[in-house]
């Protein structure tokens, strides 16, 4: 009976310990490429720049949990397993469609499971709040990111302005562009306010996970993280606008700026601090006191009481499953991706039939944007027609590693133009060829009118939808080892009085003489 209690209350034994350990080692393994991809977007992308804070308080956050969790039954459970083979099948699949974000989200799953089979159900919800914050490591997909920074661009903006009209100022903004007569400043995709939201949403859970006071405190204090972040940067934006007007276009650059961000930012976590003291006056407990920064120390772990350990079956099975994926992944880290031969844009006809082009450069800091790989901007004319065709195509030889295509409903609200018209048309009876249908809409800004024809060239495919293209990219990858395309783009001005028919023929008539030119320049599927 002493020898039967003892061992129920000792603490976990050595072949738990190594089961766990093998299984850690074989997940490291396993998920290196994306632990590397992981590295280089926090490295490189200041909206995650937090990111390698993000596992050293997810430890302490369990660390602070670990005697509750010691104390409770282990209790096995066979969810486990399964939630391990998802993972893996999951890492599998972005390997071999070179997604990283399904490997990324598959790592977590892999954690859980692991988490889950050493310890049990009861365990793994008490801890679940360092799992659930290494969510916040994860960087978005790329496209999701462009577009919600298009609308918080516009946001700011908007906002911005408001802010300089308070002090008297005339100003005007077209889409993203602050116009101050003199002086115009442009709210870029890195003064959206993601480089303060994605790390004060990771503050504003730390907190809210650390927080004392009423569950429904903790909801407002997460979610009060987004409006004080598109509001402080609006400010920030206005005030910059502000210093421009009275002190030149120097008070937007260097030191200032990015002091006026830093500053911005403590602003943002003084206002959560405020939000928090105000939810909780009369109570006479102050912000820190709210707050709960204990720790146990390791002794008091240690003499922890242990609960009861039930068999290690399902633990034995997870860790078996992550050995056998072990060979895997070294034959997935020899996959290289196919990248085809294609004729770059340089040599792309400027004279051909009636059309005379100018080719035009894309300034260094969107290029810095845009992370494509070769493009032509251009405008075409006719004698026989002077409104001109402007002609851009932005090629991607890879979009695996967070580089991807801008879409053109993004982008041209950001310029100021309102979409007035979106839809489909069929090119079929204009080509004389079966396809394509592109994306035709009209865009105004003030009184000027535009037509835009776009469409994703892709592999062999041309796709008008945005999100079937993120489809065919997962596809193609999974299936092809590869991920170039483009995005094809024609632009036409409709001045006052013209009908939009004449604008559509005018871009019907540039596609005859240039379409079937493209497929030199952006590679198609297999067999083409």
């Amino acid at each position: 009976m002493e020898s039967t209690s003892s061992e129920a209350g000792s603490s976990p034994d050595r072949r738990l310990w190594a089961l766990i350990g093998a299984s850690l080692a074989s997940l490291a393994v396993i998920f290196f490429t994306g632990l590397v991809e992981l590295d280089f977007r926090w490295s490189t992308m200041e909206q995650y720049s937090h990111g390698y804070m993000i596992p050293f308080i997810a430890v302490f956050l369990l660390w602070q949990k670990a005697p509750d969790i010691k104390s409770m039954d282990w209790t096995s459970n066979w969810l486990a397993p399964a939630m391990m083979f998802v993972a893996l099948l999951g890492w599998a699949l972005g390997e071999l469609s070179a997604l990283f974000i399904i490997v990324h989200y598959s790592m977590l799953l892999a954690l859980a499971a692991l988490f889950l089979a050493a310890t049990g159900l009861k365990p793994c919800l008490r801890g679940w709040s360092s799992l659930a914050y290494l969510v916040f490591m994860i960087p978005l997909p790329v496209f999701i990111l462009r577009e919600l920074s298009a609308q918080l661009q516009l946001i700011s903006t908007q906002i911005g302005v408001a802010v300089i009209r308070a002090f008297d100022i005339s100003v005007h903004a077209e889409g993203n562009v602050i116009d101050l007569g003199v002086y115009q400043l442009q709210v870029v995709e890195a003064c959206s306010g993601l480089n303060y939201l994605f790390p004060l949403m990771s503050f504003g859970f730390l907190i809210a996970v650390l927080y004392l006071g009423k569950a429904w405190h903790r909801w407002v204090i997460f979610l009060a993280t987004i409006p004080i972040t598109v509001l402080m940067n609006s400010f920030r934006i206005g005030i910059i606008g502000v210093t421009v007007e009275y002190w030149g276009i120097e008070a937007a650059e260097g030191f200032l700026h990015s002091f006026e961000g830093w500053f911005v930012f403590m602003a943002c976590l003084g206002l959560l601090a405020l939000l928090i003291w105000v939810m909780n006056l009369g109570t006479g407990r102050g912000v820190f006191d709210l707050i709960d920064l204990n720790y146990p120390t390791l002794k008091e772990i240690q003499q922890a009481p242990s609960g009861k350990r039930d068999s290690m079956s399902p633990l034995i099975a997870t860790t078996i499953l992550c050995l056998l994926f072990v060979p895997a992944s070294f034959v997935f880290s020899d996959r290289e991706e196919v990248v085809p031969a294609r004729q770059s844009f340089a040599t792309f006809p400027l004279l051909q039939g009636e059309w005379i082009g100018r080719e035009d450069a894309i300034e260094t800091d969107v290029l810095d944007v845009l992370q494509l790989h070769d493009y032509i901007l251009a405008d075409y004319t006719r004698k026989s027609d002077p409104i001109p065709v402007n002609f851009y195509v932005a090629y991607y030889d890879s979009q695996r590693t967070g580089t991807s295509i801008h879409s053109p409903r993004s982008c041209i609200p950001g310029g100021g133009w309102e979409i007035t018209q979106l839809g489909e048309l069929d090119l079929s009876d204009s080509l004389g060829m079966e396809g394509p249908k592109v994306n035709r809409a009209i865009i105004q800004l003030g009184n000027h009118r535009q037509l835009v024809y776009y469409w994703f060239q892709q592999r062999g495919r041309i796709i008008t939808n945005e999100y079937l293209a993120k489809w065919y990219l997962f596809l193609d990858g999974l299936m092809l080892s590869r991920s170039d395309g483009a995005l094809v783009r024609l632009v036409t001005p409709i001045p006052e009085g013209m009908d939009e028919e004449q604008a559509d023929q005018r871009l019907q008539a540039f596609l005859r003489e240039f379409y079937h030119s493209l497929p030199d320049y952006i590679p198609g599927g297999p067999g083409e």
